[in-house]
């Protein structure tokens, strides 16, 4: 049987057996697959450091009639995560991505949108500033799902919130204005809500080089966790790092 290739990035891998390893990829022909690397932890000419988490590689790969796994031949690395000095920080950025896209992304199922919008945020990841990307990535990831509700007017009462305050809640899905907020409800300001405009409007790298402390966005990242935690109905591992992290 003809190995499949595609362009990929890899999210997990587990061990599994004494040499072999259990390995998600987000192949840009086929979606999210789930694979088995044979002795990948001895085989350094076939896999060398291809299967770290958000590495971009290039996967060979076959499936079989009738099995759940792949099988994975080899790897070839187009781009490292470990091409420069990871940080605590990084990591944890590193990590959140990668359990977005393994917890939102159903199996076999190609999304190109979803592949370039991954390479970009990783590309951004290389720099200084990680709140950038990540604000950006969960922004996009929360649209391209179809789960990122109208920020513009009440979902209660359709009033335009624009120069209006606006809040949300764990338990609802959208902003209200101040006449129909729940208790317990957060605002978001109006300064998160043109950030959402322009990161809509413009790409990733058109941010690169400005500024971007942890306070900016801060709201609107609690709003987009809330929304996509309701709609996987689980709690993400790595939200409560980010949330502790002091970069």
């Amino acid at each position: 049987m003809a190995l499949k290739e595609s362009e990929a990035i890899v999210l997990r891998t587990y061990p599994l057996r004494e040499a072999d390893l259990l390995v998600t990829l987000f192949t840009r022909v086929e979606g999210k697959v789930r694979g088995v690397a044979r002795s990948a932890k001895k085989s350094k000419r076939r896999f060398g450091g291809a299967l770290e988490p958000l590495t971009y590689v290039r996967a060979f790969y076959d499936e079989r009639e009738g099995q759940e796994l792949t099988r994975l031949d080899s790897c070839e690395v187009l781009e490292s995560p470990l091409a420069i000095e990871v940080s605590y920080a990084r990591a944890v950025a590193l990590g959140h991505v990668a359990e977005l896209l393994d917890e939102l992304l159903p199996d076999h199922e190609a999304n190109d949108a979803v592949f370039r919008l991954a390479l970009s945020v990783l590309a951004g990841l290389r720099g200084r500033d990680l709140w950038g990307p990540v604000t950006y990535f969960e922004l996009w990831i929360t649209r391209l799902m179809g789960y990122l509700p109208e920020l513009t007017e009440c979902i209660v009462c359709g009033r335009e919130l624009n120069g209006s305050r606006a809040y949300f809640h764990a338990l609802v899905d959208g902003l209200v204005c101040a006449d129909d907020k729940r208790l317990a409800s957060s605002e978001m300001s109006a300064e998160s809500r043109q950030l959402v405009a322009l990161m809509l409007r413009q790409p990733l790298d058109g941010f690169a080089g400005q500024p971007w402390p942890r306070e900016l966005g801060a709201d609107l990242r609690k709003f987009l966790m809330q929304t996509l935690q309701r709609h996987i109905e689980k709690k993400l591992l790595t939200v409560p790092m980010l949330e502790k992290g002091s970069f």
